[in-house]
This record gives structure tokens, sequence and C-alpha cells, in this order.
């Protein structure tokens, strides 16, 4: 079996705090009495805390035991503390922690009913997407997308440090790599500077998709950034927003599942493949931030 088993949370760093927050409770995230948003399946899952410019400050990483920890730690040459392992990724300056901790566990739920050619699941009643009226909640944390300025550095550090493994590539620029089951947990990019690129949140179906952007849009347009639509590599449903701080957020359903025992040979994907199959096409400001080149000027170097 596959030693980690999910990301469990993150922490981020952006220089107007309670905005942001208040951006992320909209967003369908609980907000908690110590700070931290939880999710309705995966429980605390997002800290924004204080920084001068916006950056990814932690991602913690499940295992399942305490030789899982100590694995790791043999890898990267660093120590266990505890039930814990902290280490810094040399180039982008996040702090990843892996710890001994429980598999979530989802519960199932019932299915929605879509009807297609010459199959009826829903027969004597209106599609149940156009009847909710409850707000969107996210079931748990996806992925975090990451650019760093050496790829191959980043990649290794994951990879071959903590134990991710690789789903897919995109050539020359990116590799989706997984911590659970999920086609991807944690996408590194190329990029001229580093920074958090987006987060990814787990919702039941595409209606709810649609439901919560269309109501994170409702009163401003201008969070709009790339969606709907289907990405090829994890295959899932999107749509993504930006937050007060510049940080993309992304609603998605229906993502490729990698069971730990199956094989999977890891695809390389070019042109529009990599980003998306079906949709409208990504405007200039997903693949390049507009604040990018500020965060370039005001950089700090976190690599020694």
């Amino acid at each position: 079996m596959m030693a980690l088993h999910r990301l469990s949370s993150l922490v981020i760093g952006v220089p107007n705090v309670e905005e942001t927050r208040a951006y992320y409770a909209e967003f369908g995230l609980r907000p908690e009495p110590d700070g931290w948003f939880a999710t309705t399946d995966g429980g605390r899952q997002l800290r924004i805390v204080h920084s001068p410019w916006r950056r990814l400050v932690e991602m913690r990483v499940a295992v399942d035991s305490p030789d899982d920890l100590a694995a790791a730690a043999a890898r990267l040459k660093v120590a266990v503390q505890g039930q814990e392992l902290r280490v810094v990724e040399p180039v982008t300056g996040t702090r990843a922690v892996l710890a001994v901790e429980p598999r979530i566990q989802q519960p199932e739920r019932t299915a929605t009913q879509y009807n297609g050619p010459g199959r009826y699941e829903r027969v004597g009643a209106r599609a149940p997407g156009i009847l909710r009226d409850q707000p969107v909640t996210p079931r748990k944390l996806g992925h975090v997308v990451l650019g760093t300025t050496d790829l191959a550095v980043t990649m290794g550090f994951f990879r071959d440090g903590l134990g991710f493994k690789v789903s897919d590539h995109i050539k020359d620029a990116g590799a989706f790599l997984r911590c659970s089951i999920d086609h991807h947990n944690l996408l590194v990019l190329k990029a001229p500077v580093s920074f958090l690129h987006h987060t990814s949140w787990q919702v039941d179906d595409i209606d709810e998709v649609g439901r919560g952007a269309m109501r994170m849009l409702e009163d401003h347009p201008e969070r709009h950034v790339w969606g709907l639509g289907r990405h090829h590599a994890g295959s899932n449903f999107f749509w993504y927003l930006k937050d007060p701080a510049g940080n993309f957020s992304e609603y998605y359903s229906d993502l490729d599942c990698i069971p730990e025992e199956q094989v999977w040979t890891p695809e390389t994907l070019e042109g529009a493949k990599g980003l998306f199959n079906w949709g409208p096409p990504p405007p200039p400001s997903f693949l390049s931030p507009e604040d990018l080149g500020a965060l370039m000027t005001g950089a700090h170097a976190p690599r020694q």
C-alpha cells in the first residue's frame, strides 16, 4: 500500500487576511473558532495567515504509521519529531509536514440521477440540480498547484523525498503528483517565480460546480477566471475563481481515481490536453497571473 494517503491541510499566506478569510467563508468552507476552515468530510483543511506576498506556507500530508515517517526521514536525511516530520522544500520555501493521521472516510452518497439516451435514471421529476437551494459546501481539499523556478528539484523533493507518485506530465512544464487514490493532489509547474497558483475543492457533481461558481459571481463578476470545463489530466469538471489576494480557487467534481495497487502509466500531455479537454480556452491570466511581475520584483529567495 502507498505510505501516503491524503493531502490533509494547507496554510496559505496573504497580505490581506480578513478579506481573504471572508472570501473562503463565502466559498463554502466552514470557519472554526481556532482560525481554521473546515470541509464537510475532511475536517480542518485551510488556514490563512499573514504574509507580505501570497504564497503556500505549509502543506500537511497524512501517513499511516511511524515507520512511514522514518522511511521518508531517511530519504530526506532529516529527523522525525514525535509523530511528525517537518522539512522545507528548498526552491519554493514551502514547509511540508508528514504526520500520522487516520485515513479519510467519506460517507457514500446517493449518486445524482442523470438521464441519457435510452437510460432514464430520473422519471417524473425535475433534475435535482435545479431544485437545490442550499449553499454549496466543499466535501474535501483536493489538490494544490505550486509554481517553482526549478521543476526538477521541486518534483524530486515531493516524489523521491516525501513519496508522492507521478500520475501525468505536462511536457517541459509540470507534473501531476498524488499522495492518495485521487489522480493528483499536487501539480508542480515551472514558473519564473515560486508562487501559489491555486487550491482545489471537491463538490458533489457538475451541478454543484456550476451552482457554487454562479453564487460566488452574483455580486462579484470580477472573481471569474476560467470555466466551466473538463480537464484531460484527472478528467474532472472545473470552474476557477480568484480570491482577494490573487490566488485561484477551484470547484471540481468527478476526478479520476487510481487505486493504490493499480499499475498506472503516466502520460506526457502536450498543447491543450495539458490544460483541458473541453470548455472555453484559458485566459492569459490563468497561465500567467496578473500579479506575477510584482511577485517577481518583490520575490524572496527561499533557496539557499
